[in-house]
């Protein structure tokens, strides 16, 4: 896990802005979605063709903070990244940001069928969850997935995002969701980047432009109702 924490002249800037540091202090459970980017073998097996090594510490936190929403009748949304196996869905990713003789391994091990694709097997998956998968670092960009489509038909408005990494698909799909008029809470405990500094700047670009930033027990505290099942459509 990431110890870092918003520098003070960011929490200054931000209070002095709006007059608090988080935007909300009450979230609503029957409205909230909890988003699972990305913890595939792919970014957090030992060895990975696409590693982060941080995303193995955030694991059990995930966990438990997925345990805890589905107490509170919260959806669990697991979302993975899928392309073609030769990566033709996103040449304009493999064929320029990926040097051409890792360019084939990278894209099959993100392709469907293949075992690195699949969910890390720590992950603890419930039966009521969702999954789905998305082609471009966002999970809201039109064509990447059916992620808004699946919250609208549940009347979410807010977002709870979690995963790897913090500065790319997180943070892209953070970004995407506040344009499209979601609330957002990236989790600072429960994401992942390769380094402190990717981590920490993340945080601190969505807590001033994008969204608020709070630990899961932070958020969990402003749910509610503390218990309780909801009807999804």
């Amino acid at each position: 896990m990431h110890r870092v924490a918003l520098r003070p002249e960011i929490v200054e800037r931000v209070t002095a802005r709006r007059g608090r540091l988080h935007l909300y202090d009450f979230l609503d459970a029957r409205r909230t979605a909890l988003l699972v980017i990305d913890m595939q073998n792919a970014f957090v097996a030992p060895g990975a063709p696409i590693e982060v090594p941080a995303a193995r510490q955030i694991v059990t936190g995930v966990n438990r903070l997925a345990a805890a929403l589905r107490l509170r009748g919260v959806p669990v949304i697991w979302v993975l990244h899928q392309n073609e196996a030769d990566g033709r869905d996103w040449h304009g990713f493999f064929e320029v940001f990926v040097r051409p003789e890792n360019r084939a391994r990278a894209a099959q091990a993100l392709s469907s069928g293949n075992p690195l694709q699949q969910l890390w097997p720590e992950l603890e998956v419930a039966p009521s969850d969702c999954k789905l998968t998305k082609n471009r670092y966002s999970a809201l960009i039109e064509g990447s997935s059916e992620l808004k489509a699946m919250l609208q038909r549940r009347n979410i408005d807010t977002l709870l995002i979690a995963g790897t990494k913090t500065n790319v698909c997180c943070e892209c799909t953070a970004r995407d969701a506040m344009m499209l008029d979601y609330k957002v809470v990236l989790l600072s405990d429960c994401t992942a980047a390769l380094s402190d500094e990717e981590h920490r700047a993340t945080l601190e670009n969505v807590i001033q432009q994008f969204g608020d930033v709070m630990s899961a027990d932070e958020a969990l505290a402003r749910l509610a109702p503390p218990l309780g099942a909801r009807k999804t459509a």
